[in-house]
């Protein structure tokens, strides 16, 4: 079909909010899947608006490269994870880990002014491989000039000035942001982006991009929803990660202290879903005040507008899921996993962010479809399918 036939959503104002995760990312596939569901063929995004943050930034701007054709977007993500190992996004193998790992520490007894790497458990040297080999970045600018994408944002954690940054990518009547440890910054985006909003603390390097140093861009990300609306969203589709709770065993000593490996699970399981909870609350509370305004008072006396959201949450433990497929890593990561105290049944979560193996992507994947086409009435409702 020509381009002039496919539809566009210039105009609208829904934004897609994709969260961090690792490897947990493939759910958010799988619910971008059933939506495309809902939709037919050759039919740009119906969310011109996409804000993406860690793994979920990859996603996004995936999708962000292929708003003309949103089906076309969907499976080129699937495929992606379905064929997806964990050597495309860290070195795996024995003399790679040890080595990267050796490396590191002699690079810390070097004299403070020589150059130095940045530290980090795995190297993620693949990840960038994948990224240059799989996302054209020269597409976002054809698809916002054609009005299929208003905006793309992707948010990284400035190590050196401790703010939350959002690089986007967007037409110039978005202008630059700047709010209490957080700001918006208008760039061309590239590899380098979306590496740093990706780089898990201690697990993955820093990246330099400029003067500033960036990690992953959940660690300080307090107020995820403030990207997509000062992109100018009215409405926020969002796909969380926040997973019931449910026990693998029942043999765990509570009056041992946690390992390192709980702990760290504990962090990023922090880390990647309470910001957004807290987020939410406080915007719901900022509708009711707005909605006490009238109408017309509020359009004269300030910019505050009441903001719509739709959440989905996963139906299924990702942990309990990762623990079944715990044999499929490779020896080198199962060694350092347990030297944390990570083993298979263990009650760390760790493990579910750093598995990128297909066949546990593709059970992410189809429980987040599952997910998705259990709200569908709700869905196309929330996004005027």
């Amino acid at each position: 079909m020509p381009m002039s036939q496919k539809k566009s959503y210039k105009g609208c104002k829904t934004a897609l909010l994709l969260t961090g995760g690792g490897a947990t990312a493939a759910y958010q596939v799988g619910v971008l899947k059933a939506i495309s569901k809902f939709m037919p063929r050759n039919h740009g995004i119906p969310f011109p608006i996409i804000s993406g943050t860690s793994a979920g930034a990859i996603n996004a701007t995936t999708i962000a490269c292929y708003a003309s054709c949103y089906h076309l977007g969907i499976r080129r993500l699937e495929y992606i994870y379905n064929h997806m190992h964990t050597g495309q996004i860290y070195h795996s193998k024995a003399r790679n880990v040890f080595g990267h790992i050796l490396r590191g520490l002699l690079s810390s007894y070097r004299a403070g002014y020589a150059p130095k790497k940045a530290m980090s458990l795995l190297n993620n040297d693949p990840l960038r491989e994948l990224l240059n080999r799989v996302v054209d970045f020269r597409r976002i600018d054809g698809n916002i000039n054609n009005g299929y994408l208003s905006s793309i944002a992707i948010t990284a954690s400035s190590y050196t000035s401790g703010d939350s940054i959002s690089f986007y990518q967007a037409d110039k009547s978005i202008t630059p942001w700047q709010r209490a440890k957080r700001r918006g910054v208008q760039t061309t985006l590239h590899t380098d982006h979306l590496l740093a909003s990706s780089a898990i603390p201690l697990i993955f390097p820093s990246v330099k991009i400029k003067k500033e140093h960036f990690g992953d861009g959940s660690v300080s990300q307090l107020s995820p929803l403030s990207t997509p609306i000062h992109l100018g969203a009215e409405k926020i589709f969002i796909v969380g990660i926040k997973q019931p709770q449910q026990e693998i065993h029942h043999a765990v000593d509570f009056h041992q202290p946690p390992s390192s490996a709980t702990i760290a699970g504990h962090l990023m399981d922090t880390v990647f879903s309470e910001a957004l909870s807290s987020d939410l609350e406080r915007m719901q509370r900022i509708n009711k005040t707005v909605n006490l305004i009238d109408k017309n008072k509020r359009n004269l006396q300030s910019n505050l507008k009441p903001i719509e959201s739709f959440l989905i949450n996963p139906s299924k433990n990702f942990h309990v899921l990762a623990h079944e497929h715990y044999d499929e890593l490779q020896w080198p990561l199962r060694f350092i996993l347990r030297l944390m105290g990570s083993g298979k049944d263990s009650d760390s979560s760790l493990t579910s962010y750093i598995l990128f193996e297909q066949n546990y992507c593709k059970r992410l994947i189809q429980v987040g479809f599952n997910d998705a086409m259990e709200q569908e009435a709700e869905i196309r409702e929330f996004l005027n399918l």
